[in-house]
């Protein structure tokens, strides 16, 4: 793991998110998988990050969202993930601006590592099932929901660890 003293750089974060999905024994005998939604268990925490394995059955999806304060990383393990990023000026509040959209396979062996101000959507759109590794600095404490209208960001909701999820 990382050291528990200073937040891990974003690099620190990409690293460990592949050294994690890169070594099966490690998520493959907790994985499982749900019909009715994405599953996710949370592997291993710390002072300064957290690590959390997620599965994709074909068609899920997460909604628009951010990682409040938090940067990160994910690192597909296996199968195939695209991700949705919202592209737009990181001035002010992200409520009401107009937005482009970016989209980016990531397959296995390969990673995303974000800083606290990115908003993005992951799928799982093809036939196949996925898992993933996430690993955030700090440990995640809220998270913002999004949707686009028009072209434009609207906040949906706003999400507290312990109590939302």
């Amino acid at each position: 793991m990382l050291s528990t003293y200073a937040l891990p750089t974003r690099a620190d974060l990409t690293s460990l998110a592949l050294r994690i999905a890169n070594d099966p024994g490690r998520w493959m005998p907790i994985v499982r998988f749900d019909e009715q939604q994405r599953w996710y268990t949370r592997l291993a925490v710390a002072d300064n990050h957290e690590v959390w394995l997620l599965s994709w059955l074909p068609g899920q999806r997460t909604e628009i969202h951010d990682h409040g304060d938090s940067a990160g990383a994910f690192a597909v393990a296996q199968g195939v993930l695209t991700e949705t990023t919202v592209c737009t000026p990181a001035v002010g509040g992200l409520d009401g601006v107009e937005v482009a959209l970016s989209r980016k396979r990531i397959r296995v062996g390969m990673a995303r590592g974000f800083d606290a101000d990115h908003v993005h959507e992951v799928t799982n759109d093809t036939n196949s099932p996925a898992v993933s590794i996430h690993v955030y600095a700090p440990a995640l404490t809220t998270m913002n929901r999004y949707r686009i209208d028009d072209g434009v960001l609207r906040l949906r909701a706003s999400e507290r660890a312990g109590a939302d999820w």
